[in-house]
Formats: C-alpha cells, sequence, structure tokens
C-alpha cells in the first residue's frame, strides 16, 4: 500500500512539474510573441500615422486661442480662460473708467458681472488678424445675447487684443472692447427735419 502511495505521489509531482514546465514554456512563448508584436506594430506605419497634422500658422493659433477665449468666457471657466490672458494683461471697456491691470483684477470684475448673467452667447465676426515676430494684434466685432439681472439684452460690439507669443502659445497682453451704441428707431414721420442749431441760433 505504501509503495502504491509513493508511486501516485511520485507521478503526481512529475505531472505538476511537467505542468509547471509547460506553463514556463507559455509564457515565454507568449512574452516572446508579444515583443515581436510590438516590434511588428513599431515597424508599421499604423492606419493614424496617414493623417500627418498640418502645424497651425501664428494667425491661425491666434484665430484658434481667441475662440477658445470667448468660449470659456460665455461658460465661465475662468482657469480655461486665465490660460490664454497674460498675468500682466491690460483691459480697456468702453466705458469712462481707467484700465484694468493684471489678471487677478480683471478676474474680480468679470465674475461681478458674470454673476448677474444668464443664457449667454457671444458671436464674432469679421475678424483681421496681424503677426509680426512674437507680437500681434486682432480685431473683430462681436454680438452679445443672453439675460441680464433677468432682463433680455441684446447689444454690440467692436474688440482688439494685442496678443504676445510666450514659450510656444500665444497669449492676451491687452484687450480693448467697447460696446457700439444702438441707433434709435427710424421715425415714423418721413417729412425732413430741420436740423438743431447750436445755442438756438
Amino acid at each position: 500500500m505504501e509503495k502504491y502511495f509513493a508511486g501516485l505521489l511520485h507521478r503526481a509531482a512529475r505531472t505538476v512539474s511537467v505542468l509547471f514546465a509547460i506553463v514556463i514554456l507559455l509564457v515565454g512563448v507568449a512574452s516572446t510573441s508579444a515583443q515581436k508584436d510590438k516590434k511588428k506594430k513599431a515597424d508599421q506605419p499604423s492606419a493614424d500615422s496617414s493623417k500627418i497634422a498640418v502645424p497651425l500658422t501664428d494667425e491661425q493659433q491666434i484665430d484658434y486661442m481667441i475662440s477658445e477665449m470667448l468660449g470659456a468666457w460665455q461658460l465661465g471657466d475662468i482657469e480655461k480662460m486665465h490660460a490664454k490672458y497674460a498675468d500682466d494683461v491690460s483691459m480697456v471697456s468702453g466705458s469712462w473708467a481707467p484700465p484694468v491691470i493684471g489678471w487677478t483684477n480683471y478676474l474680480a470684475i468679470y465674475q461681478q458681472q458674470r454673476a448677474q448673467m444668464q443664457q449667454v452667447r457671444l458671436e464674432r465676426s469679421n475678424t483681421y488678424i496681424k503677426v509680426v515676430g512674437n507680437f500681434g494684434w486682432a480685431c473683430y466685432q462681436w454680438e452679445f445675447s443672453g439675460l441680464v439681472e433677468g432682463q433680455p439684452v441684446h447689444s454690440f460690439g467692436h474688440t482688439t487684443v494685442v496678443v504676445q507669443k510666450r514659450g510656444d502659445h500665444w497669449v492676451i497682453v491687452h484687450n480693448h472692447t467697447s460696446q457700439v451704441p444702438t441707433a434709435p428707431p427710424a421715425p415714423e414721420n418721413t417729412t425732413p427735419q430741420q436740423p438743431a442749431k447750436p445755442n438756438g441760433y
């Protein structure tokens, strides 16, 4: 009986060692196969490599940056907006107010104004961009619509930004925005009016 169990134990041990050897062999083959597949994939051009990204011109980069900034402005995404403005940016508005110097000072004003707005929509048109070395400027027209303190507002204006290439991306270093006064509605009476004379004369 002991011999029987000893033989059985010996066969089981041999079977386990053979299985262990097979597992080691399979792992080695799988590893070698994976390395060959990696090398093949590295040597073969991928389907995506045929679509080589064409670098954008400076003008295109600035145009894209302005689009991202305006999108972030509408959404209230402060971090994304800050990435488009230099920390030492200067801002001039259409109102009779001193320039705002620095991102931190502008941020406080922006957050105060943005808190009063809902359903914000800002569209840009007629953009002109010029680049000279590491500086450039862009001017464009904009149309704003939304609710301000619950009241519908629709306005138009112009913006000019001065941009500078810092590192490998463009940032806004100066922003001058002004709103165009809305024209009064045309009078219904088409009879020509005499122009007003200065001092009543």
